[in-house]
């Protein structure tokens, strides 16, 4: 009986602990393993290949503006339900979700903020809330936007990320194209500059409006960019659609925007901008940025 228990002895389990931090992160480019740190001193631009990751809100404010200067100035408009929209939910359903998860009332947020010691204001779509749609709420936002940097006599600078006007508002959310472009033109008559920033995705009513009216249209490398999606567009003009269709790269060539720049020279270049469009508020100088 003795031998009988000694062979019946569990033998012992090893023990997975499921918060253990993972410290590496795959490529989904070129498939090459980076440490996590590393890729995060380089701001989420994969070491190896360039790619650049999607990164949120947040990461782009601290990748972006001098420590501690941004101050919030979005956030006291939420989404209504006029349209008592519902498909396989409803809309304040949905909504509620994704204001949860992100914890801002829309897909926006806006503030002031400095650029090595350069003022702006900023508007930073986030694609997590509704694929960062255009609803009443964003429209809001960056009219509010515009009307700040005219208060404040600085330029403005929007970061794109979008899917596109959002279909639960319906016609409500393609009258953001208008009342945008509207704000955005005073701007333009008050002489002072504005600047976008396409990421990847910028697509539909956001590339169609204040996304591509700006005096510099920047866009990150390999940044997914246009209206109608190229599916859409091949079965309209029954054509094989070229090689890189609608990323940066291919709209830079084609004159749609003015530069494609890596995430990690973003901030060098846009001061140099701030300072050569009539910024009145400049610093010492920057390392001139080299294209």
């Amino acid at each position: 009986m003795a031998l009988d228990r000694i062979f019946r002895r569990k033998k012992p389990q090893l023990v997975v602990q499921d918060d253990l931090p993972e410290l590496w992160s795959k490529c989904t480019h070129c498939s090459v393993q980076t440490y996590k740190k590393d890729l995060l001193a380089e701001k989420k631009v994969c070491p190896s290949c360039g790619f650049h990751n999607r990164i949120s809100v947040e990461e782009r404010i601290a990748f972006l503006l001098d420590e501690h200067s941004f101050v919030q100035s979005s956030g006291h408009v939420t989404p209504l339900d006029p349209l008592e929209f519902k498909d396989s939910e409803s809309y304040p359903d949905r909504i509620k979700r994704s204001q949860q998860k992100t914890g801002r009332p829309d897909a926006i947020l806006c503030g002031e903020g400095r650029i090595l010691e350069r003022p702006l204001v900023l508007a930073l779509m986030d694609f997590s809330f509704q694929g960062g749609s255009m609803g009443s709420v964003v429209g809001e936002e960056i009219t509010r936007a515009a009307e700040l940097a005219l208060e404040r006599k600085v330029p403005l600078l929007i970061v794109c990320a979008s899917g596109g006007a959002r279909m639960q508002e319906s016609v409500l959310s393609l009258m953001q194209m208008a009342k945008t472009t509207v704000a955005l033109n005073a701007l333009g008559k008050a002489g002072l500059p504005y600047f976008s920033l396409l990421t990847d995705p910028t697509t539909g009513g956001v590339t169609a409006s204040f996304a591509t009216i700006a005096d510099v249209i920047l866009a990150e490398p390999g940044a997914l960019i246009g209206f109608a999606g190229p599916r859409v567009i091949q079965q309209t003009i029954r054509q094989n659609l070229p090689e890189g269709f609608q990323r940066s790269e291919f709209l830079l060539e084609h004159g749609m925007v003015d530069i494609v720049v890596d995430r990690r020279k973003q901030r060098t270049l846009l001061a140099q901008l701030l300072d050569h469009l009539g910024s009145k508020h400049k610093k010492a100088p920057v390392q001139e940025y080299k294209i």
